[in-house]
């Protein structure tokens, strides 16, 4: 239990990695911090491939082609609009609606796969959905706020930002859930090598989508130095440290943590993701977050853990006589 805590642990501080990077660059635009995020990701794929090559030749062509969507839209659109996001409404209020996320999948998933997996009653789903609302309320009634003492503060930015938010989230529902079909129709296939040509099939994507960036910036004459920007060193190196430690290290650390805690407490210690990106967001701002935030935090956390101990509960096979 203690080891797994800590891997668990582990995997949220290196998550919430991928919630700076964009403030940490913010004058890169998004669809650098994106492409560049994977294209290093990829590139360790492939050295992570030699490992699993004779897994990765049981793949069908029908396999490799889900692959590829999972990796367009769990990793590059759901990353795209999740720096897009930070980068216009700051850290807290993307953060806030990403760590949604527990709850919004197990709703989907209630909808959709009650059948298979069971149905949580809606009930003692609906305290939980209130204490998340009210949550995001405290820390958007905060962050607008700032915005409104800013005079220079430009309020329809930060409505994309939350926007592009929920786009992140609506990405991050459906790949889960895609991905567990997969995986439950191929139970004698490796998960570790089913990561890997995830991994493999974003490279593609990252080269195309980095070339096309280039290509544009040359095409509009923009004033940006290709190919890694005004910043070469910080961004390779963020780029190369958040492939590593949060696409690679982390997913790795939250495995070992599932082989070692049950699945119930797994899902609940997923918010150590949430929690590590406010701290270093508000460490970045060098400030302590407000009163009103803080509180946001703790009930948006009261929330997710509430609705995740809720258990499903198995759907009759058949209608009762009339």
């Amino acid at each position: 239990m203690l080891f797994g805590t800590l891997f668990a642990l582990a995997a949220g501080l290196m998550w919430g990695l991928v919630f700076v990077g964009p403030l940490m660059l913010a004058d890169y635009p998004a669809v650098m911090l994106s492409f560049g995020r994977y294209l290093a990701f990829g590139l360790i794929a492939l050295v992570l491939a030699w490992f699993d090559r004779a897994a990765l030749r049981l793949l069908t062509r029908a396999d490799w082609i889900e692959a590829l969507k999972l990796s367009f839209v769990g990793n590059v659109i759901y990353y795209l609009c999740l720096s897009a996001a930070i980068q216009r409404a700051g850290a807290p209020l993307p953060t806030m609606i990403i760590g949604t996320l527990p709850v919004v999948i197990a709703i989907t998933s209630n909808l959709r796969d009650a059948e298979r997996d069971g149905k949580l009653p809606w009930r003692k789903l609906a305290p939980s959905l209130g204490l998340i609302a009210a949550g995001i309320a405290l820390v958007n009634q905060e962050e607008l706020q700032q915005l409104r003492a800013d005079p220079g503060a430009d309020l329809g930015r930060y409505a994309w930002g939350a926007v592009l938010a929920m786009c992140a989230v609506v990405c991050w529902t459906w790949y889960p859930i895609r991905n567990a079909d997969w995986l439950r129709n191929h139970a004698g296939r490796s998960p570790r090598s089913w990561a890997t040509a995830q991994g493999l099939t974003t490279l593609p994507l990252a080269i195309v989508g980095y070339a096309g960036t280039w290509f544009v910036f040359a095409l509009n004459d923009a004033p940006w130095q290709m190919p890694f920007g005004p910043r070469p060193g910080a961004y390779v190196g963020l780029m190369f440290a958040i492939g590593l430690l949060a696409s690679w290290a982390g997913t790795l650390c939250w495995n070992e943590a599932s082989q070692r805690l049950p699945t119930t407490l797994v899902g609940q210690l997923i918010v150590f993701e949430t929690l590590s990106a406010l701290a270093y967001a508000f460490m970045l701002r060098g400030a302590w977050p407000a009163p009103s935030t803080a509180a946001g935090i703790a009930l948006l956390v009261a929330g997710v853990l509430w609705a995740l101990r809720v258990k499903p509960e198995p759907v009759d096979a058949a209608l009762p006589p009339h």
